[in-house]
C-alpha cells in the first residue's frame, strides 16, 4: 500500500514523504534534518528506505536540508539541472550536494526509481526553475504540484490524471491586498512568478478534476495572508457552486505549516 505523509508546508519548511513496505521517496527538505529524524522516530518509520529525494525547486523553504540529507545517508537527488545549479549557490544551503550524488532530470521524460515510475513536469515560479511531480505506484497516480504562478494546460492535464494531489492554495486575495506586505512583494506573488490563490485553486479543481481523484491536500499556506479555515471554505464554496461536494466526490484536506500530518493511506 502507498502511504503518504506532510512534515511540514509553507514558508517555514516543506517536506512530503509517499512510501511502500519496501521504499521511499521524500519530496523537497526545508525543513531540519534534526527535525526530520524526530519525525521519522516518532512515526516508526527509517530513513533508510528512503531512495530519493526529488527537489521541486531552489528556493529556501523547499532545500535547506537537502545537502546535510544527500551527505550524512548517501541518498541521490533528483531535480533539474538549472535547480541543481541554484541550490549550489544558495547560502541557505551549507552542506552541497557532491556530484557523485546530483541526479539532473528533465521535464516530461519518465524515470523508475524503485517502486515508483516518476514524470517530472514544468511549474512557473520565479525560482531557477520548477517542477511539479506525477508519481504512479501499482496502478495509483499521485501528483504534488506547489509554488504555481499560473496554471498550464500540462498542469491541468495533471489535475485531471490525479486519484490523489497535492496543489498549492497560497493566499487570500483580500488579505493579500489589505495586509503589510510591501507593493512590490504583493505583485510579486500575484504575478506569473508568484503563487496561486485560494480562488484560483479552486477553480481549477472545479474545472479539471475527474472522477478518479480521491483526495486533494492544500498546501503552502501563506502564514500572513492566508489561513487553513479560509483556505478550506473557499475552495470547498467554488466546488459546490459546480456542483462538486468535497468530501463526497472526494475528500479535501489543508496541511499543517509546521507539524505533520497523520499517515494517509493511498488505496
Amino acid at each position: 500500500m502507498l502511504k503518504f505523509i506532510s512534515f511540514g508546508s509553507g514558508s517555514s519548511g516543506n517536506c512530503y514523504m509517499l512510501y511502500t513496505e519496501n521504499d521511499a521517496l521524500l519530496v523537497d527538505l526545508g525543513i531540519g534534518l534534526r527535525t526530520l529524524k524526530k519525525y521519522i522516530r516518532e512515526y516508526g518509520l527509517s530513513l533508510a528506505k528512503v531512495s530519493a529525494l526529488l527537489v521541486t525547486h531552489d528556493h529556501a523553504d523547499h532545500v535547506k536540508s537537502v545537502g546535510k540529507m544527500s551527505s550524512d545517508l548517501q541518498i541521490p537527488v533528483y531535480t533539474t539541472r538549472k535547480v541543481h545549479v541554484g541550490i549550489d549557490n544558495n547560502y541557505v544551503v551549507r552542506t552541497k550536494i557532491t556530484p557523485q550524488r546530483a541526479r539532473c532530470i528533465e521535464p516530461d521524460t519518465p524515470l523508475i526509481l524503485g517502486d515508483f515510475v516518476i514524470t517530472p513536469f514544468c511549474v512557473p515560479h520565479d525560482s531557477s526553475d520548477n517542477v511539479g511531480y506525477r508519481i504512479e505506484h501499482d496502478g495509483i497516480v499521485f501528483c504534488i504540484m506547489t509554488d504555481i504562478g499560473y496554471l498550464t494546460d500540462q498542469m491541468r492535464a495533471m489535475i485531471s490524471d490525479a486519484n490523489y494531489l497535492v496543489i498549492e492554495a497560497n493566499y487570500d486575495a483580500e488579505m493579500l491586498s489589505a495586509g503589510p506586505y510591501p507593493e512590490h512583494l504583493k505583485q510579486r506573488i500575484v504575478g506569473p512568478g508568484g503563487h496561486l490563490s485560494n480562488e484560483e485553486c479552486g477553480k481549477v479543481l472545479a474545472e479539471h478534476a475527474t472522477g478518479k481523484l480521491r483526495h486533494v491536500w492544500l498546501c503552502h499556506l501563506s502564514e500572513e495572508n492566508n489561513h487553513p479555515e479560509l483556505a478550506r471554505k473557499t475552495v470547498e464554496q467554488i466546488l459546490r457552486s459546480y456542483g462538486i461536494v468535497a468530501g463526497k466526490d472526494f475528500k479535501l484536506d489543508v496541511l499543517k505549516r509546521k507539524i505533520p500530518t497523520g499517515v494517509f493511506e493511498l488505496e
